[in-house]
């Protein structure tokens, strides 16, 4: 399949994966295919393509890659609906096979949360986040569900709140999604989530060094930890925090990705006397 402006290539797209800049993957294979290989893009989220016209308006705003078993009819004529909205829509070359064979990462979306009226996981933690509570957000929203929504609570509360509002509780005792062993929860979901790049393994030695106070672990964690604390003496409101936290994980992992080779070199200078 030759590329177009309608279409993009798996290696296109998984270089803006996991970046502010990626588009919204919606999956349009049928459920036959689907059950085949229950396996999901990064960040995809399942819709049909009988009733494009109805979920179309939801992606308003946004620009869509749209991803069926091969990358033919039926992403194709999602793709022309969606454009039909004025949505700015490609499709996924070779669609999910194509990916597979490329080895690129693909999360089980058995271990995805149910999600709520909205379309959107609801998440839980123990508010005045540090490290680990910001770092797994920013997995969530940028590697499984972009519209993940999180709630930080009186830490007493979180498995109360999880239970009352459907909510799938994160980095505290005795919960599937938290600490094991030496490695702390943004370990975890990088492998329950099946995320294990080369980018995010180093990320994750980095924040599991911030996080667990063993800082010879990375010339790094020093750097993430100072500029974690940092973020919450700034900020009072915890979803302000977090905010500001997507942007410094933004950049820790286009350090891991991009530029760990690069230094900064300050020109030699003569001192005069």
């Amino acid at each position: 399949m030759s590329s177009s402006y309608t279409s993009i290539s798996p290696e296109k797209l998984s270089r803006l994966i996991g970046t502010a800049a990626a588009p919204a993957l919606v999956d349009v294979r049928i459920d036959e295919d689907f059950a085949a290989d229950p396996r999901l893009i990064p960040g995809a989220v399942r819709r049909s393509h009988l009733d494009v016209q109805q979920w179309a308006p939801s992606f308003t705003g946004q620009s869509v890659v749209v991803v069926c078993q091969k990358g033919k009819k039926l992403s194709e004529g999602t793709a022309a609906w969606l454009r039909c909205s004025n949505i700015a829509a490609e499709v996924l070359e070779g669609g999910h096979v194509s990916w597979r064979e490329a080895q690129l990462p693909t999360v089980p979306a058995n271990r995805i949360p149910a999600r709520d009226g909205r379309g959107r996981t609801v998440w839980v933690t123990r508010s005045r986040p540090k490290i680990d509570r910001i770092a797994c957000p920013w997995l969530i929203r940028r590697f499984v569900d972009p519209a993940a929504v999180f709630l930080f609570v009186t830490p007493a509360e979180v498995e109360a709140v999880a239970e009352r509002f459907q909510a799938t509780a994160f980095d505290v005792e005795n919960v599937f999604w938290s600490h094991r062993g030496e490695l702390c929860t943004f370990d975890i979901m990088v492998d329950e989530f099946g995320l294990r790049t080369p980018a995010l393994e180093r990320l994750a030695t980095i924040v599991r060094a911030a996080d667990t106070a063993r800082l010879d672990l990375s010339p790094e964690a020093p750097g993430l930890l100072a500029a974690s604390l940092g973020l919450s003496r700034m900020y009072d409101d915890d979803l302000e925090q977090l905010s500001a936290g997507l942007l410094l994980y933004d950049a820790f992992y286009r350090w891991c990705r991009d530029a760990t080779k690069e230094a900064h070199n300050w020109p030699n200078s003569k001192v005069k006397s």
